[in-house]
């Protein structure tokens, strides 16, 4: 049982947790809004979040209703790898509850469903896998933009992928993208990891600008400074991904 008058959520204690998630399981808009803010404010969790994540389950079981439950979850896991949530003991105990979460998200996936909708299935089936780069990061393709660094001369990068072209180029202030070079998207059997798994998913729902855009994010890129050739999707996760966190073995570590 637990005593939510000993955690704080966002602004301050969390004592109006419960009823607040009794009422939005109700479907009760104002409950929800209330939660979703409490919990997960712009990005931002704290230990009432991650005591909510079993009831956020249980109500996203219902696939009616609970699809509100599913994106806070997915939110609220987005912020896990946080150093600063203070709550590893307690993270490492929702492990369970974090598969469900991913097994229900991923049944939520169907063909023909709306790409938005899509898109913010996959986002929380990320955030579940504790890859929150991707989670945070991955996009539509339509008109879609990432900065990394070439591993080899250090030159910023620009990637497009999306209506205005899928190229590499420096970015100039006055001028806009110049030198641009085209992509070199992988092709499907090339793929590996994360980007295996998302391109498979889009193939077997019909998202086929998503799946598109994920054979360019997961190709190369050509330097338009020094030429060079490197994996777009490896050098922009080695420069932004957050260190892994490995819930189970930081508290052991850190038992004395």
């Amino acid at each position: 049982m637990i005593d939510w008058s000993t955690l704080h959520d966002v602004y301050g204690s969390a004592a109006a947790i419960p009823a607040l998630l009794e009422r939005a399981a109700d479907r009760d808009q104002d409950a929800i809004d209330r939660l979703c803010g409490r919990l997960c404010h712009q990005g931002t969790i704290s230990s009432a979040s991650i005591a909510a994540l079993p009831q956020l389950a249980d109500i996203a079981e219902n696939t009616v209703s609970g699809d509100w439950a599913l994106d806070l979850a997915g939110a609220i896991a987005g912020g896990l790898l946080q150093d600063h949530h203070g709550a590893d003991e307690e993270v490492a105990r929702q492990e369970p509850t974090l598969a469900r979460l991913r097994d229900l998200a991923t049944a939520r996936l169907a063909p023909g469903q709306d790409p938005r909708t899509y898109l913010g299935l996959l986002q929380a089936i990320l955030a579940f896998d504790r890859q929150p780069l991707w989670a945070e990061t991955l996009d539509d393709f339509t008109d879609s933009f990432y900065t990394t660094a070439c591993p080899h001369c250090r030159a910023a990068v620009t990637i497009a992928i999306g209506e205005y072209g899928c190229y590499s180029s420096i970015r100039d202030w006055d001028l806009g993208d110049v030198q641009r070079i085209p992509l070199r998207p992988a092709t499907a059997d090339a793929l590996t990891g994360v980007g295996t798994m998302l391109h498979e998913l889009a193939e077997r729902d019909g998202q086929t600008r998503l799946a598109w855009g994920l054979t360019h994010l997961f190709g190369q890129a050509e330097c338009p400074g020094c030429e060079s050739i490197f994996g777009i999707a490896s050098e922009y996760e080695a420069a932004n991904a957050p260190s892994p966190w490995d819930f189970a073995r930081r508290h052991t570590t850190d038992t004395p």
